[in-house]
């Protein structure tokens, strides 16, 4: 049996984004999605990034040692998963630009998948990305 990591990315919003709503009302519509959960409203996510598990481990061990950023990646395995959101973008942006030179070819695409995954979620805070250990 062999073992993934997936990052899988909000891919639908439930706001329409032909309204042209004030940045403060926003934040009032973002919250009523989230308390919508509980009144049916189904996130669908789209599978944006797929990585070996050990690779995934070796990728992670680039980010700087006993950070923020690596504490963040390593609850994969650890609990079997993890949510990034807007709260995470700079950290994680910040840990990936600095470990890039000491990736592989390889590290650094998928960081760069990351990086686009977490510029998206900057644009538009009710993205997120679920990342979860999954077991082929």
């Amino acid at each position: 049996m062999s073992e993934s990591v997936v990052f899988c990315q909000l891919s639908r919003k439930f706001v329409d984004d032909n309204d042209n709503t004030p940045a403060d009302a926003q934040q009032v519509v973002y919250y009523s999605l989230a308390i919508g959960h509980h009144l049916g409203i189904i996130d669908c996510l789209k599978e944006s990034l797929v990585c070996p598990y050990e690779a995934y481990r070796e990728w992670i061990s680039t980010l700087e040692g006993g950070s923020e950023a690596r504490r963040k990646m390593e609850g994969v395995p650890r609990y079997g998963e993890i949510v990034i959101d807007q709260n995470h973008v700079v950290m994680l942006a910040r840990a990936l630009d600095a470990a890039k030179p000491t990736q592989t070819p390889e590290q650094q695409a998928w960081s760069q998948a990351l990086l686009d995954m977490l510029q998206a979620i900057q644009q538009e805070p009710a993205i997120y990305l679920m990342v979860r250990r999954r077991y082929d």
